[in-house]
């Protein structure tokens, strides 16, 4: 370890703060040690430093997606991982695991190629990919873990490993999917697609509207194309200079579209939901891919405490989409933001090879992120409580928070993994390459399971091999 020393960072230290701290300052980990990675050797070698100091391992990239504090671990950051390679001819790319995803728009686009990123650029690719990832451009292609050829990563064994189908058949089921319990990714490779506009954009309704918008939009989802991606977000803007004027210290139900079709058919899509009435403010236009961080336009760069939750739904009518505004709209005086997401599409086919992606039959996502008050919190689960009849019961991983500590929470998987490999090749079972670990996995705060051998401190939620055995 002794060339990494000036890497490491103590408690106390010049530095440390820096290396330790994410985004989301929902959890904020305490760590023994901070390794700032470059290589993944360098990661190698932070696994192995905490086995030999029986010390847990934490993983952080952008730390938009806080999932349990690392107190006492060993923290891997991987900011400073950044490579992004694209190969036009293949249309794949290879992404190291603290790129962020306007990184990876940066070198895809100028070819005309789109990764299936998620609504926010800013977001680290890694985390996102490994927990599912749906973005706006799932409807038509699918979860955008369905789409990961091949994996780098270190397990609790300390090695690095080229996880490929035919090499770790069990371990590629897990990781694409399952979050960051199996080991630590470094890099991975990914499918682009040949899209290189969309006709996308908000239209933010005024309060008065915000009843008449959520239903007609519930209904709209049912006859659009898997080319419309989509998605309602109820928000009380603050009334400050950066916000838009015709925005500014008002609530509005901004809708959110992503047409990846001709623009004119776009248009004519579209229509219907502009014919609901007048439009605080309407940017839905042609664009180049390259711009589609527009579209949600969300903050990317500046820290925040958020307490975040979601949940699937199987469906919403007329009453579910009552209730959600009764609760979250302009007249009940919400502390959160709510954020209602299309799903259906391709996110409900399972790939080939299959993945640890659950969820599948769900329609809707609802997403709320509020303060770390205990009545905003409260107020935001009363909400969830309200639609449990709407509801499947499971969440998306990259959406979870640092209070989902229940496996329970999560959508179980729609398929199985193989246990087939191919070439005569030993092949590395999952719960092999766990079997060196006793760190805390996600089934609650104060119960250890050896089948988890990682736990992310800023990248989403966790799962243990064990829960759908």
């Amino acid at each position: 370890m002794s060339v990494l020393t000036e890497r490491i960072f103590r408690p106390g230290q010049d530095g440390y703060d820096d290396e330790r701290l994410g985004i989301n300052r929902a959890a904020e980990s305490l760590p023994d040690h901070v390794l700032a990675a470059t290589t993944e050797h360098d990661v190698a070698a932070a696994v192995r430093l905490a086995a030999e100091r029986g010390r847990p391992v934490g993983v952080l990239a952008s730390g938009h997606g806080p999932s349990a504090p690392a107190d006492g671990a060993v923290l891997i950051n991987t900011g400073r991982m950044t490579g992004v390679r694209v190969d036009p001819r293949r249309r794949t790319a290879w992404i190291e695991a603290g790129a962020r995803w306007s990184r990876v728009l940066d070198h895809a686009t100028p070819h005309g190629l789109a990764p299936l990123n998620g609504s926010n650029p800013g977001v680290g690719a890694v985390g996102y990919l490994v927990g599912g990832g749906a973005g706006l451009l799932g409807r038509r292609y699918g979860f955008a873990a369905d789409h990961v050829r091949r994996l780098r990563m270190v397990t609790a064994d300390g090695c690095v490993r080229d996880v490929t189908p035919e090499r770790d058949p069990d371990l590629f089921w897990a990781v694409r999917g399952g979050k960051d319990n199996f080991g630590v990714v470094t890099a991975v490779e990914i499918d682009l697609f040949p899209v290189p506009r969309l006709y996308g954009g908000g239209l933010y309704f005024p309060a008065e509207a915000v009843p008449r918008v959520l239903r007609a939009y519930a209904e709209w989802t049912r006859r659009m194309p898997e080319e419309m991606a989509s998605s309602v977000l109820l928000a009380a803007n603050p009334d400050l200079p950066g916000v838009p004027e015709p925005l500014r210290g008002r609530f509005a139900a901004h809708v959110r579209i992503a047409y990846s079709g001709a623009p004119e058919d776009g248009a004519e899509l579209v229509r219907p939901l502009r014919d609901l009435g007048p439009r605080l403010l309407d940017t839905v236009r042609d664009m180049p891919y390259a711009e589609v961080g527009t579209i949600h336009h969300e903050p990317t760069d500046m820290p925040f405490v958020a307490y975040d939750r979601n949940v699937l739904l199987r469906r919403l009518d007329e009453d579910g989409a009552d209730t959600l505004v009764s609760l979250a709209g302009p007249q009940a005086g919400a502390p959160f933001i709510a954020e209602l997401r299309h799903f259906e599409g391709a996110y409900g086919r399972v790939p080939e090879p299959p993945n640890c992606v659950g969820g599948r039959d769900a329609a809707f996502s609802l997403f709320v992120g509020t303060d770390a008050a205990p009545e905003s919190r409260r107020r935001r689960d009363e909400l969830f409580g309200r639609l449990r009849p709407w509801s499947t019961g499971g969440a998306v991983l990259n959406f979870m928070g640092v209070e989902d500590t229940a496996l329970d929470r999560c959508a179980p998987p729609t398929s199985r993994p193989t246990s087939t490999g191919s070439g005569g090749s030993r092949r590395s079972t999952i719960r092999e390459i766990c079997s060196a670990s006793t760190s805390t996995s996600r089934r609650s705060p104060d119960r250890a399971s050896r089948d988890a051998p990682l736990r992310s401190a800023a990248g989403g939620a966790l799962l243990s091999w064990s829960a759908w055995e």
